[in-house]
């Protein structure tokens, strides 16, 4: 099995909030993350396909159609959005990394055809990672 893995930037706020919390629920249990405006993050993600190449190619994916894929389904929704109110796909959905994640695999998994979606891992800072692998 060989892994491939395209890393994406994109930046985008969000706030840490259970509308089924008091407010100071909210605040003791999200800290600063409950913040009613917000605040932004500069996320890398990284989408690994798996596969074994193909001879005729010898791509397990096609890195350009990989890019375009993740640029037309997650980039061009999220990028410079605040994910509780202008991401459709985020509706409903506390955004903490590990949900991000999870809705991100949803919406990857039936675009990748070539090899098949190994994980999804997101960057929310330098020290905070997430990576989910689909449902097991």
């Amino acid at each position: 099995m060989v892994y491939v893995t395209r890393r994406s930037t994109f930046s985008a706020s969000h706030r840490l909030y259970n509308p089924a919390f008091s407010d100071q629920q909210n605040e003791a249990l999200f800290d600063k993350c409950a913040n009613p405006r917000g605040h932004g993050h500069n996320y890398v993600l990284e989408v690994t396909v798996g596969g074994e190449p193909r001879e005729e190619t010898g791509y397990v994916i096609d890195l350009k159609k990989l890019k375009e894929i993740i640029k037309c389904e997650v980039l061009d929704k999220v990028d410079h959005k605040h994910l509780n109110h202008d991401v459709e796909f985020m509706r409903g959905i506390i955004p903490t990394a590990e949900n991000i994640a999870k809705v991100l695999w949803n919406i990857l998994e039936s675009k990748i055809t070539e090899g098949r979606l190994y994980s999804v891992r997101l960057h929310e800072t330098e020290n905070n990672i997430v990576e989910y692998r689909g449902a097991s």
